[in-house]
């Protein structure tokens, strides 16, 4: 006695059914990494607005006021953000470039802040705050979108066989 035979609509049909649900959530990934720079706009906006008021003559205690507002808005939208996607990865599926973008954009946000910092003050610029909040800002929202979309890519073909 063989084993029971079996169609090829049947077949494919099984097929789709284990393959669908784990290609939803790729695309739902992929989804959320392309909506481009419409997602980040609140987030360069809140950084805007944190840069440009720790470049004012404030004293020391509302500048930290200002830092720990900046940090729970960012936080705050972080949690909305996760609540509001469908799509939770295991650890083990984030792939080097997920990690390699993190820093990368850590030390990039960094260094722009500084180097800005250092140039406003260096040309005396009047307002350098809010020029120092405008390139960081926009260099935030010029790399990210891009780089995200670089580091989320190759999650759909992450752990399968060559």
């Amino acid at each position: 006695m063989g084993a029971p035979m079996m169609d090829a609509e049947q077949a494919w049909a099984d097929l789709q059914r284990i393959r669908v649900p784990q290609e939803r959530v790729y695309d739902e990934l992929e989804r959320c990494t392309v909506t481009g720079r419409r997602g980040y706009l609140p987030i360069a906006a809140v950084m805007w607005l944190y840069l440009a008021v720790s470049g004012l003559d404030l004293p020391k205690w509302s500048l930290w006021v200002t830092l720990v507002a900046y940090v729970g808005v960012l936080a705050a939208m972080g949690v909305r953000s996760s609540r509001k996607s469908r799509v939770r990865l295991h650890r083990s599926r984030y792939t080097w470039r997920v990690y390699a973008v993190f820093v990368v954009a850590a030390a990039l946000g960094g260094a722009s802040i500084g180097l800005s910092s250092w140039l406003v003050e260096w040309a005396e610029v009047p307002y350098g705050s809010l020029v120092q909040a405008t390139i960081c800002a926009g260099l935030f929202l010029l790399v990210t979108a891009p780089a995200n979309r670089w580091a989320f890519a190759p999650m759909r073909h992450h752990g399968r066989r060559r």
